[in-house]
């Protein structure tokens, strides 16, 4: 695999990315509007509740299907990390795949740290 292929590849994998979660997140906006668009905003002091990917089944279906949008475009560069291993590890470029293993490692104790 040439160095070019790899970068339109990738390329081709982050904009595919970007596209889904933005046609997600604006489906899940639509939708709520359709269903909730006419009531009046509950103004009162805002008390996050955080609860992480287990809010897709508790959330009703509107915002679950927008953090789901977004839970696409944070996955996006993830995804991006590992086909870069898999295209290092294909080239045999150890150095590379040991710098892509460490990113990946970084990227996953962030998001694993994040949701408990």
């Amino acid at each position: 695999m040439t160095d070019d292929r790899m970068d339109q590849i990738i390329g081709q994998l982050l904009r595919a990315g970007v596209i889904l979660a933005a046609a997600v997140v604006l489906a899940g906006g639509v939708w709520y509007l359709a269903t909730a668009g006419e009531k009046l905003p509950a103004y009162r002091p805002f008390h996050p509740d955080v609860q992480g990917i287990h809010a897709l089944s508790t959330l009703p279906h509107p915002q679950a299907l927008i953090l789901l949008g977004l839970l696409i475009l944070i996955a996006t560069p993830v995804a991006r990390v590992v086909f870069s291993l898999i295209a290092f590890a294909i080239e045999g470029d150890r150095l590379y795949v040991g710098f892509t293993l460490t990113v990946l490692a970084i990227l996953l104790y962030s998001l694993g740290t994040s949701w408990l």
